[in-house]
């Protein structure tokens, strides 16, 4: 009887401790994926993009500049439209704000004479008002 007893505490008591293993590992696991997640967030809301480059390619300079990738003319479009919006709203500042941030981002971008046009057109309306 006194050994099924401790039996049975050395069964609890293992069930206890794996138990508390796993929570810690899925914890961890957890963590690590959202730090991940967090990762990507920020360096796709800053639009920096890992570099994976050897050394001696980034060192080398570039003589023309690369063709945008896809996700960057979808953030230019959405850069535009927002400040557009801006603008439509009545908030001018934003607005401007906005088209200078496409502009300092993507001095290339297609969008760049409307930005311009757009910009200076608010600039305008907002020395008015």
């Amino acid at each position: 009887m006194k050994a099924a007893l401790w039996l049975l505490i050395l069964a609890s008591l293992a069930t206890v401790g794996w138990t508390l293993r796993m929570t810690f590992v899925k914890l961890r696991e957890r963590r690590r994926v959202e730090e991940a997640r967090t990762a990507a967030f920020l360096a796709q809301m800053t639009g920096v993009a890992a570099r994976r480059d050897p050394p001696a390619a980034i060192a080398a300079p570039a003589s023309a500049p690369a063709p945008a990738p896809a996700n960057d003319v979808a953030t230019q479009k959405l850069l535009f439209e927002a400040a557009h919006r801006a603008g439509e709203a009545g908030e001018p500042a934003l607005a401007i704000q906005l088209y200078g941030r496409l502009l300092a981002r993507f001095p290339a971008t297609a969008f760049a004479e409307q930005a311009r046009a757009a910009a200076d057109a608010l600039k305008k309306k907002l020395v008015k008002t």
